[in-house]
């Protein structure tokens, strides 16, 4: 077959001169003609077969198909063997993408050369973009060959992990390897002017991997400081890497230099991780944790610590000097259910020693010294969901306060729950009348309890004085309505208890003078009660319309009643008599007094409750004439009001009136909470004590009701409105590019932009457009006793906290509050915070109380660079 040749532009040129007033399309016509003239005809082809076999092809210049685009012009070069490409040039070849103001390649040498070009305001534009795989430079100038893959590139320009790299001079060796020559490290967005950085003069970088550094050092605003390294280890892996955890350097004044949070950080597997830290005092003091995180995606995931510090106070032998031990220990997982969804498996834990986040030396404990409990519960449940489908469900939990040191822990607990059986319906199907409504369930709970101290944990054991018992329930009922407007419901539940402890009560030793202590009798025992109940309820509507050229249009009232009767038998068979003096007297008692699910009841218990529920709205006229719908707002939300009546007291039947509700203000931006007792009975003196007595406060002179307690609370958050940053900035026009520039190799440029910076269009000075953002959150509460007329206001207080945005990088944070009762001021704390671009800063003070202190902090945001720091801080006084 022909082939078509590319003429050379010296042969352009040459034919060029022949037509010189001939039209293009004629010389495009002549030079296409001239084309297909010098192409020999087809002949056959002299040489035999195998000889043909026997000559050695050469290597062929490139592996792979270049793809190629310019948007000002592409020449190609015979006589030099070179391709030029001129204004947003491309080229793509295999993994290779290389993009600049002007490229050149030599076909020669395998080489191409990329630089910028200049606009018409002798500004070097477009620099080369060179992506190879997953990495890619910037720089101002690259020269690379296709064949050995190593590359010589100025002023490059990388991101490896939120770090820019800057060199001068880089040497591309291979596809992982490359070496630097004066280059620069920073976090900082603007890696030509950076707020920081870290010179080095020679380093070998691995994209993704790590950069190894000789001598370097900090600069600061382009200031030399005295802080260097005379090598330096940069990790750059995108994936979890095993490596040794630095620690932070500071000062107590209690204990002398410290090391906190240093240790060894473990990459077991890719689903477990571990990492061992560790505290160290000058004056003794050590501490210890180990932390751990593992997951399995679509099971499960979670998080484990372990802390222990052991704490030295004082000099040895002298008299203040004291050594104890803390401890904490945490544990969180969680299962995915997708994983089965009949199976659920999770826990929360934290439990340890009571003072352990008030004496801790750690800094990242001193924000939970607020907490007074730690609460753990870890549960196991699985369903079985044939009918009918059972939930059993296998559980621990722990309660503990820090301040009264009370632990309170459940180990194990057992529940199985039995779903809703109608017997007289088919399952699913729609239930009319009492009949078909009659329902029943089984739940069965089994509890090992423990009541106890950390103290008594640490002396006796964990299971010291633990109290175990089963509970089984049977709850059947049925509800139906009357009249449309009345629902009944009719109910009864039996309840069974089984324990594997009792106690017999000793009668008078007369020969003692004291009672005997009483005896606790191993093994099953148990006793059942029951009770039955009924209630009906109806719900009440009332409007009241006003006129149209009122703002209130109307007043809507929703009422709820409901009446219940629950009575109980007396179970008088559980219990005994036993003597409690030398004169003789009786006293009753149970042996099942104590039990994890009480005592039977050996009082017959008939009684009626009476709940009223309102709801109060209006719809009222909205402020835009333009708005045609009535606007909807609450008056008064859930104004509830209930009581009790016992029908087999001999006095003091009626218990105190409750009433709760919750008032809407500002457009629900405010909701008021309060909540009132009312006790009908007047109170009498009986040996200089007052007691109710069964006389209605309204007999004895007095009102309808005597107000024995009340509270309020409310909340509300004020904020600034249009608080947004003025970011937008004026941006200039595309300068236009330069198209008369030649192909002189020697114009592409490898060095720093020579040509004059682009004028920087002036700041705009205000930060903002509105006044300085801000909040304020406020919290009242307040409480009065008035059960025996002592008008005491137990509790009001006011707690405040806000913030105020002085400049867009600058923040202030203040919490207090302040207690009206107690006349006092509570905890207060100051913070002010500064974003310093790469950087961060955070003052944090306490003025006054137990935790007096403060706290400063200086320190590059990104996580490579977080050892970057200076902290100082002034610990609280311990007090003992």
């Amino acid at each position: 077959m022909n082939s078509i040749k590319l003429i050379s532009l010296s042969k352009i040129r040459q034919y060029s001169g022949i037509l010189p007033n001939t039209s293009i399309f004629v010389y495009l016509f002549f030079l296409c003609s001239i084309v297909y003239a010098q192409q020999p005809a087809a002949t056959q082809d002299s040489i035999p077969i195998a000889e043909q076999d026997s000559i050695v092809k050469k290597e062929p210049i490139l592996l792979d198909q270049v793809k190629r685009h310019a948007d000002g012009y592409m020449i190609i070069d015979k006589k030099e063997n070179k391709l030029y490409m001129y204004d947003g040039a491309e080229l793509y070849y295999q993994d290779i993408e290389l993009k600049s103001g002007v490229i050149v390649m030599d076909y020669n040498t395998n080489e191409v050369s990329a630089g910028r070009i200049k606009d018409s305001l002798g500004v070097l534009v477009q620099p080369p973009s060179f992506k190879q795989g997953g990495d890619e430079v910037f720089p101002d100038s690259i020269r690379f060959n296709f064949k050995t893959k190593k590359a010589i590139i100025w002023n490059s320009r990388s991101e490896q992990q939120g770090m820019n790299v800057k060199a001068n001079a880089t040497k591309k060796q291979n596809d992982s390897v490359y070496y630097l020559r004066n280059a620069i490290i920073t976090t900082s967005v603007d890696v030509d002017d950076p707020e920081y950085y870290i010179r080095v003069r020679t380093a070998k970088f691995v994209p993704k991997k790590k950069m190894i550094a000789g001598l370097s050092n900090l600069y600061i605003a382009d200031v030399p400081t005295p802080v260097f390294l005379p090598f330096a280890y940069f990790p750059m892996t995108q994936n979890r890497a095993t490596g040794f955890l630095f620690p932070t350097i500071g000062e107590n004044f209690n204990r002398g230099y410290f090391m906190q949070n240093g240790g060894y950080y473990f990459v077991l597997s890719d689903n477990l991780d571990v990492a061992t830290l560790g505290d160290y005092y000058t004056n003794g003091s050590y501490g210890f944790r180990l932390e751990s995180n593992y997951r399995k995606r679509y099971k499960y995931n979670g998080t484990f610590a372990f802390r222990y510090e052991n704490l030295i106070n004082g000099e040895r032998g002298l008299p203040n000097y004291g050594k104890s031990t803390i401890f904490n220990l945490r544990w969180s997982h969680s299962k995915d259910s997708k994983s089965n969804p009949n199976s659920r498996f999770s826990a929360s834990v934290n439990l340890g020693s009571s003072s352990y986040f008030r004496e801790s030396l750690n800094q990242i404990n001193t924000t939970n010294f607020l907490n007074n409990t730690l609460n753990s519960s870890i549960s196991y449940s699985r369903t079985f969901p044939k009918y009918p489908s059972v939930n059993l469900s296998v559980s621990a939990t722990h309660s503990q306060n820090t301040q009264s040191k009370t632990v309170n822990m459940t180990l194990p607990s057992l529940t199985a729950n039995m779903e809703r059986i109608y017997p007289f319906v088919k399952r699913n199907a729609i239930k009319k009348g009492a009949l078909q409504n009659i329902n029943f369930q089984y739940t069965m709970r089994g509890d090992n309890r423990i009541n106890t101290t950390d103290d008594i944990i640490s002396s006796k054991g964990l299971f010291y004085g633990a109290k175990t018992g089963v509970k089984h329930s049977i709850p059947i009922g049925t509800n139906f309505k009357i009249a449309k407007h009345f629902n009944f419901a009719v109910g009864g539940n039996y309840s069974e208890t089984w324990t594997n402890q009792t106690y017999k009560k000793n009668d008078y030793d007369p020969i003692l003078e004291a009672l005997p202590e009483q005896d606790t009798i191993r093994g099953f025992d148990r006793f059942a009660q029951y009770n039955f109940n009924a209630s009906v309820n109806s719900t009440l509507y009332g409007v009241f319309n006003f006129k149209e050229d009122k703002k209130i249009q109307s007043i809507r009232h929703v009422a709820n009643a409901s009446v219940s009767y629950n009575n109980q038998p007396s179970f008088e068979q559980y219990y005994d008599e036993y003597i409690i003096d030398a004169n003789g007297n009786t006293a009753e008692y149970t042996r099942f007094q104590g039990g994890v699910y009480g005592a039977p009841g050996n009082r017959k218990s008939s009684s009626i409750g009476i709940t009223l529920r309102n709801t109060i709205e209006a719809k009222v006229k909205d402020r835009d004439s333009t708005k045609t719908e009535l606007k909807k707002i609450k008056l008064l939300n859930n104004l509830n009001f209930s009581t009790s009546y016992n029908i087999t007291a001999d006095s003091l039947r009626w218990s105190p009136v409750r009433m709760s509700t919750v008032i809407p203000l500002f457009d629900d931006k405010i909701s008021v909470n309060i909540g009132a007792t009312f006790d009908p009975y007047a109170l009498r003196e009986v040996d200089g004590k007052k007691k109710r007595f069964n006389t209605f406060n309204a007999a004895a002179g007095g009102p309808l009701f005597r107000m024995t307690s009340a509270n309020i609370n409310w909340g509300y958050n004020f904020k600034s409105k249009n608080n947004k940053k003025n970011t937008d900035r004026q941006s200039g026009a595309i300068p236009g590019m330069n198209m008369n520039v030649g192909l002189d190799e020697n114009q592409l440029d490898y060095s720093e932009n020579e040509g004059q910076e682009e004028e920087q269009n002036e700041e705009d000075s205000a930060y903002y457009t509105n006044p300085l953002p801000w909040s304020l959150n406020l919290r009242h509460s307040f409480t009065y006793s008035n059960n025996l007329q002592q008008r005491e206001i137990s509790n009001n207080s006011l707690m405040a906290s806000g913030n105020i945005g002085l400049t867009p990088k600058w923040d202030i944070t203040v919490s207090s509050g302040y207690d009206f009762k107690n006349k006092g001021v509570t905890f207060t704390n100051f913070g002010i915070s500064r974003d310093l671009d790469s950087w961060k800063m955070n003052i944090s003070w306490t003025p006054f109380g137990y935790r007096e202190s403060w706290y400063f902090f200086i320190g590059v945001k990104s996580g490579i660079l977080r050892d970057l720091k200076y902290e100082k801080r002034r610990e609280p006084d311990r007090r003992l």
